[in-house]
């Protein structure tokens, strides 16, 4: 059976294939395409000068569409020695968020006989992470976030019952609600934030995904929280009894343990954010630069555990 992967995945896969961050080893178009090729892809197109991270990204959708496990390909490519000669820093640092990316999406990157492997792992975070993310508190109010009041009344009870639920082992219905939470709040800040700003499609047709990527594209969320979205997404998705049959794990109190934070540092930077004027999203890079890494590389985003890095203070409201 070919592997599928998430979409939000592949769109941090290809980041990780196109290297703009340092320490990650950037690659120029054309040194994409060779990558492409030393992963054991047939019939690499040559690069086209389209920008490398659309371009990358739309070849891995088309290869997951056409049933090829060239995916899987690339993502084994990244994490094998033999693309990093000389290069230690930058394997290290691409072989730690591709794991902090893949366990979002039930896998992570073993080893047999010296060779990378895709092994099947449970949906959430690494242990190190998991042991820190409970540290992140709600620091704001949710009418600081939320400016209908009809809806912020809505919203609190949601997170209310949420508590309720967590307190009395009911972690699925708690889970369930915080992603429930997080579409809804997401969803009214795209609303009423997004004039002058170009929506990827009508507002009715969006969904959560869509919605954490609309509001990090336009600066009102970090990339540590949108990358940390995509697990309570998961979770949410168990509101079909099919879906959890399929994975095989029904959430508990770790589970909650580790959405939690997540959906207390989405509401944190969107009352940071709410204030400020809609931001364009920042330009991708051009489609060649110098050789060697990006010279003009923005800051290394965060990481999934640098979520846990957010110092508490203020007060708080009914969360964990």
């Amino acid at each position: 059976m070919n592997e599928i992967f998430d979409d939000s995945t592949l769109t941090e896969i290809a980041h990780l294939i196109c290297g703009d961050e340092t320490p990650l080893l950037y690659r120029k178009g054309y040194e994409i395409a060779a990558f492409f090729q030393r992963a054991g892809w047939d019939d690499v197109p040559e690069y086209d000068g389209t920008p490398r991270h659309k371009w990358t990204l739309d070849l891995l959708r088309e290869r997951q569409e056409d049933g090829t496990d060239d995916a899987k390909r690339a993502i084994l490519r990244l994490a094998n020695r033999l693309e990093y000669y000389n290069q230690q820093q930058e394997y290290h640092a691409t072989l730690k968020r591709l794991n902090e990316i893949l366990v979002l999406d039930g896998r992570r990157i073993g080893e047999e006989g010296g060779q990378p492997v895709l092994t099947r792992c449970e949906v959430g975070f690494g242990d190190e992470v998991r042991q820190q993310l409970p540290r992140v508190e709600l620091k704001v109010s949710v009418t600081e976030v939320v400016s209908d009041p009809d809806l912020a009344a809505t919203v609190q009870l949601r997170l209310d019952e949420a508590r309720t639920c967590y307190e009395h082992g009911a972690y699925t219905s708690a889970v369930i609600m915080l992603g429930s939470l997080l579409e809804g709040v997401l969803a009214h800040a795209a609303q009423v934030r997004a004039a002058g700003v170009r929506m990827p499609k009508p507002l009715r047709n969006m969904g959560l995904n869509d919605f954490v990527d609309f509001a990090y594209e336009n600066k009102w969320i970090e990339h540590d929280a949108k990358l940390a979205s995509e697990l309570v997404r998961h979770y949410r998705n168990l509101v079909h009894p099919l879906a959890e049959k399929r994975t095989g794990h029904s959430p508990n109190r770790d589970t909650l343990d580790m959405c939690w934070p997540v959906v207390n540092a989405t509401l944190n930077d969107l009352a940071a954010t709410a204030a400020a004027p809609p931001v364009p999203p920042t330009p991708r890079a051009p489609a060649e630069r110098g050789r060697g890494r990006n010279p003009h590389a923005s800051a290394q985003r965060p990481t999934p555990a640098s979520v846990a890095r957010r110092r508490s203070g203020g007060g708080t409201t009914a969360g964990t």
